[in-house]
């Protein structure tokens, strides 16, 4: 990876999550076009580039990425709304990596070497991190379809408290930790990640007090385990 890449990233870095108070942040979104320090939150990153490429020849591009860069905070301050916060702070950010890398493509002209498109490992590893997500979930769902507990269900009145979708994120997270895991040959990693999970389960069990909550857990979270084991040790036979 080109080195002035990784500096243009990581002054990014710096610049949005070290350099950038809260109030600052608060201040933006307050007085928008009025507020000094989006201009100065600009200015740093710029500065911030200069210092990590070390060398006064590249100000137009610490310039040019400054400018964007207000530019891309002046929409994100002016486009989102209190619900549409979340989404705009990921948009602001694939925004910046955009540019930094449309610059750095326009300064360094890189040969792009896309021939891992062509490779059957990269199909394969990207078709079962697609299986380990929703699909998974899916199955699983319908495989202990006839155990959940129903809303008169002892255990159920858990879900009155849970976030939402939780559990099923909860799920995909653990699946993808063990096929990286697997697949890093780091199996002892899968162990610890088991037992993490059942310190934070055993309050649930424990409260619970219901046999066939229990087992509807366990059963789940076996199924999760053993379906990303097997996929996992299947992609790595394959590739």
């Amino acid at each position: 990876m080109d080195i002035v890449l990784i500096k243009l990233i990581l002054a990014h870095i710096i610049g949005d999550f070290f350099l950038q108070p809260n109030n600052w942040v608060e201040e933006k979104e307050r007085k928008k076009f009025r507020s000094g320090k989006l201009y100065l939150h600009c200015l740093i990153h710029g500065i911030l580039i200069l210092l990590f490429l070390f060398d006064i020849s590249y100000w137009p591009v610490a310039l040019l990425l400054s400018i964007v860069h207000c530019v891309i905070d002046s929409l994100k301050l002016y486009a989102q709304k209190p619900a549409s916060k979340r989404a705009w702070f990921f948009a602001d950010q694939l925004l910046h990596l955009i540019s930094i890398f449309l610059v750095w493509q326009y300064i360094r002209s890189p040969v792009l070497d896309f021939s891992f498109l062509n490779s059957p490992s990269f199909w394969l590893n990207l078709t079962a991190i697609l299986i380990l997500t929703y699909p998974t979930s899916i199955i699983i769902k319908v495989l202990i379809a006839r155990w959940t507990p129903d809303a008169t269900h002892p255990g159920s009145k858990k879900a009155d408290t849970s976030l939402q979708s939780a559990g099923q994120f909860i799920g995909i997270i653990e699946r993808l930790l063990v096929f990286a895991f697997i697949y890093t040959q780091h199996f002892e990693a899968i162990g610890f990640l088991i037992a993490a999970k059942s310190i934070f389960r055993f309050g649930d069990l424990k409260e619970g007090k219901d046999l066939k909550l229990t087992e509807y857990i366990l059963i789940g979270t076996l199924l999760s385990f053993g379906i990303a084991m097997f996929i996992s040790l299947l992609i790595i036979e394959l590739t």
